[in-house]
């Protein structure tokens, strides 16, 4: 009996000893991503996974959707939005910590058209006899919609264009829109107009930024587990820098 005692031990042991041993256990973080930043999203959770024991899993859709769900309990650990306001808000009401928050991205509004070798610019869009319908993103629900409106405003086309949008609920679903004809052009994000995918097709005109206010993306930590902190830090890295400026964004000081 003894001797048995002593085997158990030892094995309990044995098992501790290994334990501490072993990293902490790997988390699935998921994390909440505007729809314009979804392709570089899906590169930037490639080189995380490939570093980090931890997965990713994404949930894509527009800013003021996610703030939505968060608000009602989404249990999302990272918030990556297309705009600086949403975010702010989940700090301002106590959803998440002022220290949690940061611009990760500076996005760029864009021209696009379906039909190649068309020479857009601000002349093509100040002539609306080039085109019938125009889409965007809900400026409502999405920062690039309200961008766009900004540039309408600036232009005075505001009057002239308000019978002819057609609304995405995000700036993915107006990229659809102008990619499958519902739409004559479309004012999307720019890293969806160069997308791997994209290139070669169509015709694109990068929005001069001087036209609507500065595209800022924030993103929030909304838990406080061991992964988010590591992905937090990751967005910060290098990898995602080069990532950024080969995907149609600014760096977050808005630096090329």
């Amino acid at each position: 009996m003894l001797r048995l005692i002593k085997q158990c031990a030892s094995s309990c042991l044995f098992a501790i000893l290994q334990c501490g041993s072993v990293p902490a256990l790997a988390e699935t973080l998921n994390v909440a991503v505007a729809s314009n930043f979804v392709a570089a999203m899906q590169r930037i959770e490639e080189a995380f996974e490939g570093n980090s024991e931890h997965e990713v899993r994404l949930i894509r859709g527009s800013s003021g959707k996610h703030y939505a769900q968060i608000r009602n309990g989404a249990p999302f650990d990272i918030f990556l939005s297309a705009d600086q306001l949403r975010p702010r808000r989940l700090v301002e009401e106590g959803i998440a910590k002022e220290s949690d928050l940061t611009t990760y991205a500076q996005g760029q509004l864009a021209l696009w058209s379906r039909q190649n070798d068309v020479q857009l610019g601000r002349e093509y869009l100040l002539n609306t006899s080039n085109y019938g319908v125009i889409a965007i993103a809900n400026p409502r629900l999405a920062p690039y919609g309200q961008a766009a409106t900004e540039v309408f405003s600036h232009l005075g086309l505001e009057s002239q264009l308000s019978q002819r949008l057609v609304m995405g609920e995000n700036i993915a679903q107006a990229f659809q829109f102008a990619f499958s004809g519902n739409a004559d052009i479309g004012l999307i994000a720019y890293s969806q107009a160069i997308s791997p995918n994209m290139r070669g097709m169509g015709s694109v005109w990068l929005v001069p930024s001087e036209l609507h206010l500065p595209i800022k993306q924030d993103m929030v930590i909304l838990s406080d587990s061991s992964a988010a902190l590591e992905f937090a830090a990751f967005m910060k890295s290098d990898t995602v820098r080069d990532i950024l400026l080969t995907s149609g964004y600014l760096l977050p000081d808005g630096a090329p």
